[in-house]
């Protein structure tokens, strides 16, 4: 069986679908001949973290851990305890700031380039060099952001020789928030230099949406393979959905940031005719600000703040809605992405409402499946007419080609990518 070093911060995963994404690869890795060695922090900061997720991981996989060193001690002490807006999902935002978090933000953005685990890059290395003589892999694989992962597997790629992947979960410079980190010329500078090494350093780069290859095939001569993120079809068992006779619920799973708050939709949902049958059902850490707009339209006796759930139980949230909201972030940036809950919105087959850009790829997704609409964050009275029609059974979630976008489906595109490297 071959071998692939897979270099990744988030293990054990959180429940991001995105973040998933190398849990699910490896599940399917070894019905294609090949053994996922998973290398990771032992000790890595995150937010949640989703242990049901384990059971993904198969008999044949290797886990390797070593110790990581990271400021977040300091910078929890600098940010205070959520002070200000957009504190919490994602603090690196254009809403106002306090002192304190623009201080955090430029002692981050100017001190620890690419990101706060660049500490581990230099430990990884000589680690994974005297580990590869005695455990030897055919491919290396960097995933992130965490972009410093991207550094591990350039400085080893450059000590063996070995053909390395680097996967893009997100773009570097030109994800939604880097123009929000408060970086200097030289920092900034510094980014630029790093990300150019790893596209034009590595053998093949991926990325997970057709605008963001576009992006990287304009900057670099090395391949560019789109390979998405996606959904497990075992984790959508029919014996999940229950009745909810009477109410018309509406979901939202995982991170629900400020800088996305649909406030037309919160607006079309107070002022429609069956307002008092709405479910709205959040699951997953919410800004503050995003519960604060639904009580200030009478809705609060409609919601149900569900807090983090594990894996399971969100997809069942997925299974049992109505109505899936999709709000992206208020970011002309995030026009190229494609939110890893998207994928598996899709596989619940439930019908879509994506607030956010008309003509980006999550639109393009939308409308290519059949699976919802994307209308602008204004559009109040169209949100309503789509919810309506909803309602009256007048759409329905066609699924065109979601098989696509099935894991083990991917698993063997990144195999592909693998053997011919």
């Amino acid at each position: 069986m071959k071998r692939a070093l897979i270099i990744t911060y988030y293990w054990p995963p959180t429940g991001g679908s995105g973040v998933q994404r190398w849990v699910k690869f490896s599940r399917h890795l070894p019905e294609f001949g090949w053994q996922p060695v998973i290398y990771t922090p032992d000790n890595p900061e995150q937010l949640a973290v989703d242990d049901s997720l384990l059971a993904d991981i198969p008999a044949e996989a290797e886990i390797v851990k070593t110790h990581i060193t990271e400021p977040y001690a300091l910078a929890r002490k600098l940010m205070g305890k959520g002070s200000g807006k957009g504190a919490g999902v994602n603090p690196v935002n254009g809403q106002e700031k306090s002192f304190k978090q623009k201080l955090a933000l430029a002692v981050r953005g100017n001190c620890f380039v690419p990101d706060p685990r660049i500490w581990w890059v230099k430990p990884s290395v000589r680690f994974l060099k005297k580990y590869l003589k005695e455990h030897p892999v055919d491919v290396i694989v960097s995933t992130g952001p965490p972009q410093s992962m991207h550094l591990i597997g350039r400085d080893l790629h450059r000590a063996t020789g070995l053909p390395w992947v680097a996967d893009f979960r997100d773009p570097w410079t030109k994800i939604f928030y880097f123009k929000h980190l408060g970086l200097s010329k030289t920092a900034e500078r510094k980014h630029i230099e790093l990300e150019q090494s790893v596209l034009d350093e590595a053998t093949a780069i991926v990325s997970v949406t057709p605008l963001v290859q576009a992006d990287f095939e304009a900057a670099t001569k090395t391949p560019v393979h789109l390979i998405t993120n996606g959904y497990d079809s075992d984790d959508f068992a029919p014996d999940r959905t229950e009745a909810h006779e009477g109410t018309f619920r509406i979901v939202h799973t995982g991170l629900f940031a400020s800088d996305g708050n649909p406030l037309a939709l919160w607006d079309a949902l107070s002022a429609l005719p069956f307002k008092d049958s709405l479910d709205i059902r959040l699951a997953g850490k919410v800004d503050p600000e995003i519960l604060e707009a639904i009580k200030a339209r009478g809705l609060d006796d409609h919601l149900s703040v569900l807090g983090y759930l594990n894996h399971e139980d969100s997809v069942k949230e997925l299974q049992n809605a109505d109505l899936l909201i999709l709000p992206l972030r208020k970011e002309p940036e995030y026009r190229k992405v494609l939110p890893g809950k998207i994928f598996e919105y899709l596989a619940a087959q439930k019908p879509v409402l994506g607030i956010g850009q008309e003509d980006g790829a999550a639109a393009r997704m939308l409308s290519d499946t059949g699976a919802g609409v994307m209308l602008d964050w204004p559009r109040s009275e169209a949100m309503a007419d789509f919810i309506c029609k909803v309602k009256d059974g007048g759409f329905k979630a066609e699924g065109k080609g979601i098989e696509d976008y099935s894991r083990r489906t991917l698993t063997g595109k990144m195999v592909n990518l693998f053997e011919s490297i």
